[in-house]
């Protein structure tokens, strides 16, 4: 366990030393065990999970935990989790903690998505002060697994600042903070002043989040922000590389031949892992690979007919 409790010190030490940290940022329905090993494959150094329901983990727990399984390749691992009731989430860190094991537990105060809103969880959720710092007190009592947080710019009246000084006495150990408000959802400016701002609140490991889709956009981030490290989310969509390019701080230019090679290994993975379901669920990710070419538009429209990988080398080899 002692792992468990060391990595997000261990990786600030090395940011202070001038190693950033950069990490898959969580994507429901994307960030699955077998894309976080393609990006680990490419040094990634921390993978969060899919956004997981705890209220979904203390009903019917058996496909959320399903969800959550990693191969040990991907730690340090983090599972994401998202509610509103803070009695549902200090019974779903004990489940995770004792049938999943991963690294730390992370919970979400930063999803758009209306239908997460709707269940009073997510971004809107970062707007009600005393519940948040509720379910982050409930989450610590109930693991010794580190807690971290993801949270965006403003959610309603409440800013970035506002919502880590009201939870500053407790014991998290990093904040992935995304650049924008819960308003422009994953569109327009990042605000990377209030990133740069919450180190007066915020003593953890701080990760500056949006807008990232190639090597320079990071690293203009990290200058801009100060902050220990970045997640990277949309950007590493059909391009895992990313975190190959960031961390040599060049764009490592991949040839068609290259990018169908490892799509085919990616598709490998997740029909190993998930049969033909999971050929159908990588369909976003196999379109995200065939772009930017010509004839991309064609080969997209044979990939989401595939239904197993070897639909997929027939049409990319």
């Amino acid at each position: 366990m002692k792992n468990s409790q060391d990595f997000w010190q261990n990786l600030k030490i090395s940011a202070k030393g001038g190693q950033a940290i950069y990490a898959l940022a969580p994507m429901a329905g994307l960030t699955d065990s077998a894309f976080r090993q393609i990006c680990k494959g490419f040094g990634a150094d921390v993978l969060y999970s899919e956004m997981a329901s705890v209220t979904a983990l203390v009903y019917s727990p058996d496909k959320t935990l399903a969800m959550l399984k990693f191969n040990k390749m991907e730690r340090p691992y983090i599972v994401q989790l998202f509610g509103s009731n803070s009695k549902h989430f200090i019974k779903a860190v004990k489940i995770i903690s004792k049938k999943i094991k991963p690294d730390g537990i992370d919970i979400n105060f930063g999803c758009p998505v209306k239908k997460v809103q709707k269940q009073g969880a997510g971004a809107v959720l970062m707007d009600d002060l005393k519940l948040s710092r509720e379910i982050i007190k409930s989450a610590i009592v109930g693991t010794v697994l580190p807690i971290s947080i993801k949270i965006r710019s403003q959610a309603g009246r409440v800013d970035a600042s506002q919502f880590l000084n009201n939870v500053s006495d407790l014991d998290i150990k990093a904040v992935m903070i995304h650049g924008r408000t819960l308003k422009q959802g994953f569109a327009g400016d990042i605000n990377w002043q209030i990133i740069k701002k919450a180190r007066d609140f915020f003593r953890g490991v701080i990760l500056a989040n949006g807008g990232v889709n190639s090597w320079d956009n990071a690293i203009e981030l990290l200058k801009k922000t100060e902050a220990d490290g970045i997640g990277i989310a949309r950007g590493a969509l059909g391009r895992p590389w990313i975190f190959e390019n960031v961390k040599c701080q060049m764009s490592n230019v991949k040839t068609k031949e290259d990018i169908f090679r490892i799509a085919i290994k990616h598709a490998g993975l997740v029909e190993k892992l998930k049969g033909k379901q999971g050929i159908i669920e990588m369909r976003k990710h196999l379109c995200a690979y065939a772009s930017g070419f010509p004839g991309a538009g064609e080969l997209r429209q044979k990939l989401v007919q595939a239904e197993n990988l070897k639909d997929i080398k027939r049409i990319l080899e």
